[in-house]
């Protein structure tokens, strides 16, 4: 459910709402607020305002402004490492799921709600509970990513977290750059053309399997991509 959804499933002021729901409606507000205002110019007022709520029914389930920061932070990191994780389980084919993972980071930033602004953008990075919620989501997006490239290449784990974390991090630079930037390109298109510049790179590594004398095992001709994907 987006942040716009939750709010607009709020019923008037002082009616009652079990538990989840109250709680998805204020988180859904508080979205809103944050990604307009930033978190320094975000008021309570303004959330409790936005949700039709009183401000002790937002106290009651958010002891303070930073604990609903953090609370949007975890769901809104959650969502993009799973979003990498399913690109990552779509296929088998080493390109298309190069591009599939590529797509999610475009797919993230894309969003009505611009939850991402929280994550990639936020004014609050010199909070410490925020800086290292930060880095643990772009380093799980990372392991899942590297753990890929380790199976199928045989790298070492650090060569493989290495490539990982440049993937990682040229797909959001690049998502965010493409929305901000307001560019005519289609988001298929940017993603196209983005995977072509990494594929071109990774797929010079080698399957795993593959001997010194460009054997393989399996009968595979040595010299074709990665599981069958078109280098092109």
């Amino acid at each position: 459910m987006t942040a716009t959804e939750q709010t607009e499933a709020a019923r008037p002021r002082g009616t009652r709402l079990p538990r989840r729901a109250r709680r998805n409606q204020l988180l859904g507000a508080a979205q809103e607020v944050f990604v307009a205002q930033g978190y320094h110019a975000a008021a309570m007022d303004d959330i409790a305002e936005r949700a039709g709520v009183s401000k002790p029914v937002l106290y009651q389930h958010f002891p303070g402004k930073l604990d609903l920061y953090l609370a949007l932070l975890d769901q809104h990191c959650e969502s993009l490492l799973q979003a990498v994780r399913t690109a990552l389980a779509s296929t088998s084919d080493n390109k298309l799921r190069v591009a599939a993972t590529m797509d999610a980071y475009f797919a993230y930033v894309q969003d009505e709600g611009g939850a991402f602004r929280l994550v990639f953008e936020s004014d609050l990075t010199n909070e410490p509970a925020v800086r290292e919620r930060v880095d643990r989501v772009s380093l799980q997006c990372a392991e899942a990513i590297s753990e890929v490239i380790a199976e199928d290449t045989g790298l070492s784990k650090d060569e493989s977290m290495l490539l990982a974390v440049g993937l990682g991090g040229v797909s959001q630079v690049v998502a965010r750059y493409w929305l901000s930037s307001g560019s005519t390109i289609p988001r298929d298109q940017a993603v196209q053309l983005l995977t072509s510049l990494a594929w071109r790179g990774i797929a010079g590594f080698p399957l795993h399997g593959i001997d010194q004398h460009g054997t393989d095992p399996h009968g595979a001709d040595p010299q074709g991509p990665p599981k069958g994907a078109d280098q092109n």
